[in-house]
């Protein structure tokens, strides 16, 4: 009996290895696809066949010389359909609670760098800037901070305002209220159930005081309803998204980070960024042009 489990092991391993074979950038050749896992959101992902992060894997498949094909997924299952793992984040790390069939060969839908993140994927080159903001309804009585300088003096100033007040966030992603301690300065967490793309209608509708946005999604909100939210000022420091790859695919993420650098130093990247995020230009310039 004891033999038998041991052969049965190691047909086991022989599988996992094989299907690890088969998701590297050597079986991403071989099988000819590159499968571009994303989740709509802002205008990373649009949901309508366009947006940053597509175009981008479009132009990376090409690069590989391998056709595109996008897998849609949601910020929930997103790491268990790359790695194959179930987890879920405790603070700073994770938790893995089983196993899942693995869909796709990389995660790019505007996702930040977070420590727990980083402990099930790598993540490559950051590719975008950002930072969480609070936003509240523009006739809500709350005005914006006086910038001081110092971003930890911002955000202290930030917290200050949202004592006894709701603020919607959401779970396992950068607007995660828990990520920020906002319930140690008597602030009131709401943990929304929606997509995210949905948060600033709802602060806009009343189903909380203030909200969680990050960068790219607060330019987008105020572009789709003008004049109906104001940014109140940081609750993080300036943080980054990247593109979030499999621990064991160095060959592709290594690949992927040689891509970007070339389409960075050739302007192409940032005529990308400001195709879906004009804006954007006008608080991290430096970001897309060093």
């Amino acid at each position: 009996m004891k033999k038998i489990w041991v052969v049965l092991l190691v047909v086991l391993a022989l599988a996992a290895s094989a299907l690890a074979e088969q998701n590297d950038l050597e079986g991403i050749r071989k099988r000819g696809v590159l499968r571009h896992l994303g989740v709509p959101y802002a205008n990373f992902v649009t949901g309508t066949g366009d947006g940053l992060s597509v175009e981008l894997m479009q132009l990376f498949a090409e690069h590989l010389g391998v056709k595109y094909q996008f897998v849609q997924t949601s910020w929930a299952d997103s790491i268990a359909d790359l790695t194959g793992k179930l987890v879920v984040s405790v603070g700073d790390d994770v938790k893995v609670t089983g196993t899942a069939p693995i869909k796709g060969d990389v995660i790019c839908n505007g996702l930040t760098i977070l420590p727990w993140r980083e402990k099930v994927l790598k993540f490559s080159t950051p590719t975008f800037p950002t930072q969480v903001w609070l936003v509240v309804r523009t006739d809500s009585g709350i005005r914006p901070i006086t910038p001081s300088g110092d971003i930890e003096l911002d955000i202290a100033a930030v917290k200050a305002v949202i004592a006894n007040k709701s603020v919607l966030g959401k779970l396992d992603t950068c607007l995660d209220p828990a990520l920020y301690s906002l319930d140690a300065v008597g602030a009131h967490p709401l943990l929304f159930d929606g997509s995210l793309n949905d948060i600033a209608p709802a602060v806009i509708n009343g189903a909380a005081e203030t909200g969680l946005l990050d960068v790219p999604d607060a330019l987008v909100a105020m572009g789709k309803w003008p004049g109906m939210t104001l940014v109140v000022g940081p609750i993080s420091p300036q943080q980054f998204m990247a593109e979030g790859f499999r621990r064991d695919d160095d060959s592709l993420r290594l690949e992927y980070n040689r891509f970007f650098a070339r389409i960075k130093a050739d302007g192409t990247y940032a005529k990308l960024a400001k195709k879906y995020y004009p804006v954007v230009f006008d608080y991290y310039p430096e970001f897309f042009t060093n």
